[in-house]
């Protein structure tokens, strides 16, 4: 019996070669980071090992359908778009991704990434302009930041903070200037949504002469907290 199903595994793990386990593939314009307003083709891979309280993509932890490098490529070239953002979940949890990268970027594709943190990083194209998103205590996940990633960023890269409160907003600060990070990083602070005044949390950045982006969510301002949008 255990060399059947040992035999059955191995024939799903070959059939699964060069797949990728995808939520959605959709087209809207980027919410978030430099290239916010962007009409840009979202890649949303399926799954992520961790479990932010304010996560509002928790339907892609769990389903998705198996896809080929290729067929992922012909839907983004469907769409005429430049842009392109690979996100989750957590895209990065699943091996292949980098693959993918590679070949949106041979495609000519801008490409962004949008990682938790808790996961390495290095191995991500260069040309990829990599999202990474810090998480404050109000997460739930603080103790999962791989705080090693921050040395292998470029300067095309980004740093993001989901504050919650005004404690998140203080660690925030903290870590930033004990890291040396405002003449290092790109970085953008988020009001956490439904949990945050963004106005708050404007006054305080203001306040401090802190030198970040204070960025809202232009898809949910447009369209609300919709999933595909």
């Amino acid at each position: 019996m255990s060399a059947t199903i040992s035999k059955n595994t191995s024939a799903r793990q070959e059939s699964r070669e060069g797949m990728l386990k995808i939520t959605e593939i959709f087209y809207s314009l980027q919410g978030e980071a430099r290239d916010a307003g962007k009409p840009t083709v979202f890649i949303r891979l399926t799954g992520c090992p961790l479990r932010c309280v304010y996560c509002d993509s928790e339907y892609a932890f769990y389903g998705g359908e198996w896809m080929h490098i290729e067929e992922i490529l012909e839907q983004v070239a469907a769409h005429g778009s430049d842009y392109v953002c690979v996100t989750g979940g957590e895209p990065l949890a699943q091996k292949r991704c980098h693959d993918l990268l590679v070949r949106l970027c041979d495609q000519g594709y801008q490409v962004s990434l949008e990682t938790s943190g808790a996961i390495d990083i290095s191995l991500a194209d260069r040309r990829v302009s990599r999202v990474l998103d810090i998480k404050t205590p109000d997460s739930g996940e603080v103790d999962r930041n791989l705080w090693e990633n921050l040395d292998v960023l470029s300067a095309h890269d980004q740093v993001k903070f989901v504050i919650c409160s005004r404690d998140d907003y203080d660690w925030a600060l903290a870590e930033i200037r004990q890291r040396g990070l405002e003449q290092k990083r790109e970085l953008l602070f988020s009001p956490a949504w439904g949990q945050l005044d963004p106005a708050e949390l404007a006054e305080w950045v203001l306040q401090d002469q802190l030198r970040v982006r204070v960025q809202l969510q232009l898809h949910k301002l447009l369209w609300g907290d919709v999933p595909g949008k």
